[in-house]
């Protein structure tokens, strides 16, 4: 009889702990939620951030290639705007931006590498496509964190603009890689090898 008895105990403490295990993955959503929109409140400060920075680096730009990306994107940045209030009304939150330290850098660099090169230069334009490819990054980052958090929290149709978001972020960075390698970064090269012969 002694022997059997520890046996039971055994057995039932593995299953409280799996019921006391299943109940806290059960409940994340409070915490987890509240973190969620902060996110949502930076991200929306960077998109209405970039929609008054993308006009200063289409002007600053060479190439009318980028230039037309550029202006391309930033309907699409404006669009990101609206689809992120749209977000917040989904989940019954106030629309509220919350400064965004990254996003702000990241700009304050952009305009940096504008001024420390030469205006109508190709090189302007390879600092300004590494600048946007960074904040691009950026975005691409916080997105992709951002659906997955929906669907952790059961949140569908918010993950849905989301990925539309995440998936324009994407696009622009290969279009700006596509730029930048089909013939800006030759034509900086070149400009370079002109100074050097001077």
């Amino acid at each position: 009889m002694p022997t059997t008895t520890p046996k039971k105990n055994k057995t039932a403490k593995p299953a409280k702990r799996a019921s006391a295990s299943r109940q806290k993955t059960s409940r994340p959503e409070p915490a987890l939620k509240e973190f969620f929109v902060d996110e949502l409140k930076d991200i929306y400060w960077a998109e209405k951030h970039l929609v008054k920075t993308l006009p200063k680096m289409r002007k600053a730009a060479t190439s009318d290639e980028l230039k037309d990306a550029i202006e391309q994107h930033l309907g699409e940045t404006q669009n990101h705007v609206t689809r992120l209030e749209e977000v917040f009304s989904l989940m019954e939150e106030k629309a509220q931006a919350k400064k965004c330290d990254a996003m702000e850098g990241l700009a304050r660099e952009g305009q940096g590498v504008i001024e420390d090169t030469e205006d109508g230069s190709a090189t302007r334009d390879v600092a300004i496509i590494m600048a946007a490819q960074k904040v691009e990054h950026y975005e691409i980052a916080t997105y992709g964190g951002l659906v997955q958090l929906t669907n952790t929290l059961g949140l569908e149709e918010v993950a849905g603009l989301l990925q539309q978001t995440l998936e324009e972020e994407k696009q622009c960075d290969e279009t700006l890689t596509g730029i930048a390698e089909n013939n800006i970064n030759y034509e900086a090269a070149e400009e370079g090898e002109e100074d050097s012969e001077a």
